[in-house]
């Protein structure tokens, strides 16, 4: 695949930090596609959701350049690391903003926990075309290679065609060789919870702590035209996001509960 590569300036971040693997593997793949300014932590920072740091001093190393890519650790969040980017490390506003690719899923509910989609929904509010991609595994030796022909795809789709202001993707990859994917279908998100539950342990103290563990309760799990339908069936799933939570089909009840 050749792409003109022009004078496109790519953010790239994640939540898994600066050596996963899967930020690795997207790193290869937007490199064909502009130059990348990469930022991220030196350790995880999955669950922040939109989190920022108010406490402590944000602190950025640049650690390589080339005539490609800049490398950046940074101490804060995902979220952070797309504002210092923006506002501070970039020679002009990026012209698209990429996180992942994530070590497991964010279909459903997780978009709103995962701080890998809070660093693509803070790309839109800067108005920045962002995509969010994720591998659906958790295995330690997970392949991402076979990701990359999807990626590859969907950001194709962006070169020719832009996204809409305040909207980017939610993107999940099933953990299957290249072969198996069967395709790519846009859909919506599921309906479903996280049912948490904590393991009480003691330390080496004697003190209690609790260890957060739990499952993933699909509330509708025939639905065809959801992500995780379609991540378990071997598609990758494509959610449009929007950073207007505004449930409109409520309004018009609610203002007849409230009065006009």
């Amino acid at each position: 695949m050749v792409v003109e590569k022009g004078d496109r300036l790519i953010l790239l971040t994640n939540d898994d930090g600066l050596y996963a693997p899967g930020l690795r593997a997207l790193l290869e793949v937007m490199e064909e596609f502009g130059k990348v300014i990469l930022i991220s932590t030196v350790e995880g920072m999955s669950g922040m959701s939109q989190a920022l740091t108010v406490k402590t001093p944000l602190r950025v190393k640049l650690l390589e350049e080339t005539g490609s890519r800049k490398v950046y650790a940074c101490n804060g969040t995902p979220t952070d690391s797309i504002k210092l980017a923006v506002n501070q490390l970039a020679d002009k506003k990026p012209d698209w903003v990429v996180s992942g690719i994530n070590h497991g899923s964010n279909a459903s509910v997780s978009v709103l926990y995962s701080g890998t989609m809070a660093a693509a929904l803070e790309g839109c509010l800067y108005g920045i075309p962002s995509v969010g991609f994720s591998l659906s595994s958790f295995s330690k030796t997970a392949d991402f290679s076979p990701s990359k022909k999807f990626i590859r795809i969907i950001m194709m789709h962006l070169v020719n065609e832009s996204l809409p202001d305040g909207i980017c993707l939610n993107v999940n990859i099933p953990a299957l060789p290249e072969d198996q994917i069967r395709g790519i279908r846009v859909c919506r998100q599921a309906r479903g919870n996280w049912k948490e539950e904590f393991e009480k342990r003691r330390d080496p103290m004697g003190k209690t702590y609790y260890w957060l563990t739990g499952m993933f309760n699909n509330h509708e799990p025939d639905a065809t035209d959801t992500d995780e339908w379609n991540l378990s069936n071997g598609y990758v799933s494509v959610v449009p996001v929007s950073v207007d939570m505004t449930a409109y089909g409520y309004i018009d009840t609610l203002k007849e509960k409230f009065g006009k």
